[in-house]
């Protein structure tokens, strides 16, 4: 696994030992930020990024080499927190990193709110609407922030309230789900 494009390009990351993360593919890792770059979204440089699920840290890490000014990973795992912390210090992002430990269906009330947050729940666990929920309701997200979930592609996903699907595109196993408020 690697980081696909920006100013950290070809960087090698560390996965979580034991599968307790499904880091997502490189290709579709790589067509995300693309859209996010540079299609009609253009949320992510400058951006405050939250990354729930967090996992490896890679969807996050990917948002800072491509100009994201902040991420907040949130994680409950401690072999994934001790991943990320390494990933992050691996490309030397630590002052634009916080690391939150906690559960991503639950998550704090928010320091500050995100222009993007990214969601890759384990697939077919239903987790992304509980998160999706409680990012809206504890003040994670900008009136005009863009959030990505990932799914399986087949996977049923349920829209909460409150939220409009933008766009969906599926790569392979993955399918992205694009939302705004």
């Amino acid at each position: 696994m690697r980081i696909v494009g920006g100013s950290h390009r070809g960087r090698r990351l560390l996965a979580p030992e034991g599968g307790i993360a499904r880091p997502t593919a490189d290709r579709t890792r790589e067509a995300l930020f693309n859209i996010l770059c540079h299609a009609s979204f253009g949320v992510l440089v400058g951006a405050r990024v939250v990354d729930c699920f967090a996992g490896s840290g890679a969807l996050g890490l990917e948002a800072l080499s491509r100009g994201a000014a902040h991420v907040t990973f949130l994680e409950k795992h401690p072999a994934a927190l001790d991943t990320i912390r390494t990933n992050l210090a691996a490309i030397r992002e630590e002052p634009r990193g916080l690391i939150l430990r906690g559960d991503a269906t639950h998550p704090p009330k928010a320091l500050e709110p995100c222009d993007l947050a990214l969601l890759d729940a384990p697939y077919d666990s239903g987790l992304s609407v509980a998160c999706l929920e409680g990012l809206r309701d504890q003040g994670w997200l900008t009136p005009e922030a863009l959030v990505v979930v990932e799914v399986a592609a087949k996977e049923a996903f349920p829209l909460p309230l409150g939220f409009e699907v933008k766009e969906e595109r599926v790569y392979g196993a993955a399918r992205l789900v694009f939302l705004a408020l």
